[in-house]
């Protein structure tokens, strides 16, 4: 069912429907966010590889897009998104990260508002085995005004069971252990040498596995704009600040670990909650200079 769109008087944000299967933000007429609630697939790859869920594109201040989706080499990445390489029901394992066996599908809407210092997108999903959902999503999106070429986009993501308890996990490939809460940066001019990935402990000039961060950021120039993202672990989430985090300068990728290689089921009744804190900035900003 297609709500109507909500626009409060002075409220410098507006919703807008992009054809059937997405919803974009618009904040003084200019793009913030897309969010994909239909299930996308881009020319030439295989129809199992359809998804929804997710943002993309997401856009700097300045209109740059900053997000990658279908990228033919990490094709399962999608812009801002959450999924795990291990889920598992009933003793079956399936793979929400490269969509085998399982996919998260939009249910409904519970939330399309827009303030004069705010916008709040609130989706309910399900992860689907065939025809039985096995986990209720709940996602809440809240986007702030631009403050000094930054705007932060604050995320709240919601986990139940349906009916039998869900183990989710990341890969145990390698003993990496990547999975949840992600961003895929779309590509940056002069590819991984002029990427820059900087966290708490300063410029990290190698790629980390399973390193533990309060936040991460990637900069870098976009189409001959410079820009990037930070994205911050949030200090309800189970596990901080010792959560391991995935960074790639080569494809752009950042990736706060929960619940990395040890395993975490997702009871009836008993909801999984974590939260993050996505700001993304135009032109040379420090990422270490942002305040959550």
């Amino acid at each position: 069912m297609i709500l109507a769109l909500l626009l409060l008087a002075g409220s410098p944000f507006a919703f807008r429907e992009v054809g059937t299967q997405s919803l974009a933000l618009e904040d003084k007429g200019k793009p913030v966010y897309v969010y994909n609630h239909g299930m996308m697939l881009k020319a030439g790859f295989p129809a199992e590889m359809s998804r929804s869920g997710y943002l993309h594109p997401v856009y700097a201040p300045d209109g740059t897009v900053i997000t990658d989706d279908f990228n033919p080499d990490h094709a399962h990445h999608r812009g801002i998104s959450w999924m795990w390489q291990v889920v598992k029901v009933d003793g079956q394992s399936y793979d929400l990260w490269t969509v085998k066996g399982i996919k998260s599908k939009f249910v409904k809407w519970t939330a399309r508002e827009t303030k004069s210092k705010s916008a709040r997108l609130a989706v309910e999903n399900g992860w689907f085995v065939g025809d039985r959902k096995v986990v209720a999503e709940r996602v809440n999106i809240l986007a702030h005004p631009v403050e000094g070429n930054c705007r932060r986009l604050d995320f709240e993501l919601v986990f139940e069971a349906v009916s039998s308890p869900v183990e989710i996990a990341g890969t145990p490939d390698g003993k990496k252990g990547f999975g949840g809460f992600c961003m895929r940066f779309a590509p940056r001019d002069g590819g991984k040498a002029a990427t820059v990935i900087t966290t708490e402990q300063g410029k990290s000039d190698k790629d980390g596995v399973n390193e533990p961060h309060r936040w991460a950021a990637v900069s870098g120039t976009f189409q001959g704009k410079p820009a990037g993202a930070r994205i911050d672990d949030s200090p309800s989430n189970p596990g901080y600040p010792a959560n391991g985090w995935l960074l790639r300068h080569g494809f752009g990728f950042l990736n706060p670990y929960f619940p990395g290689l040890n395993a975490y089921t997702i009871q009836p009744g008993k909801p999984l909650k974590l939260r993050y804190t996505v700001t993304v900035f135009a032109e040379e900003v420090d990422p270490a200079s942002l305040s959550r």
